[in-house]
């Protein structure tokens, strides 16, 4: 359904660090960046797997509500893997990877905080009859 999203952020720079080293495990790398202004201007950054900006960080000023968004995971070690870079990269962890069957029997996610405050996801969803 979407093609891509953007997030504000207070300072680009670090969150493309959280970002590029916190989901690497599901292929996010930096894909585009755009110029705001002269040289040295914060740039907006986009980011996703295969080189397709997808995930969209901005200049912009600090929210009142968190923003929310779950980045699909291939498989649970890929949840596992996001997990492990937060704690290296000594991100929050607001939920560690587990089996949420509040959302479906099948629904593994990581649950962390980004440098905005926002909630950020790992998910993998395993379905009745297909492997884990």
């Amino acid at each position: 359904m979407f093609d891509h999203v953007g997030f504000p952020c207070r300072d680009v720079e670090t969150s493309v660090a959280f970002y590029t080293a916190v989901f690497a495990p599901l292929g996010m790398a930096v894909g585009l960046r755009i110029p705001t202004g002269p040289p040295g201007a914060p740039e907006v950054v986009g980011l996703g797997a295969d080189g397709h900006p997808s995930f969209w960080l901005a200049p912009g000023h600090a929210v009142e509500q968190e923003l929310h968004i779950a980045f699909r995971a291939p498989d649970r070690a890929a949840v596992d893997a996001v997990h492990d870079a937060a704690l290296a990269h000594g991100a929050e962890v607001l939920h560690a990877p587990r089996v949420w069957p509040e959302y479906h029997p099948g629904y593994y996610g990581v649950f962390l905080r980004d440098p905005d405050g926002h909630n950020v996801e790992a998910v993998h969803h395993t379905f009745e009859g297909v492997g884990p």
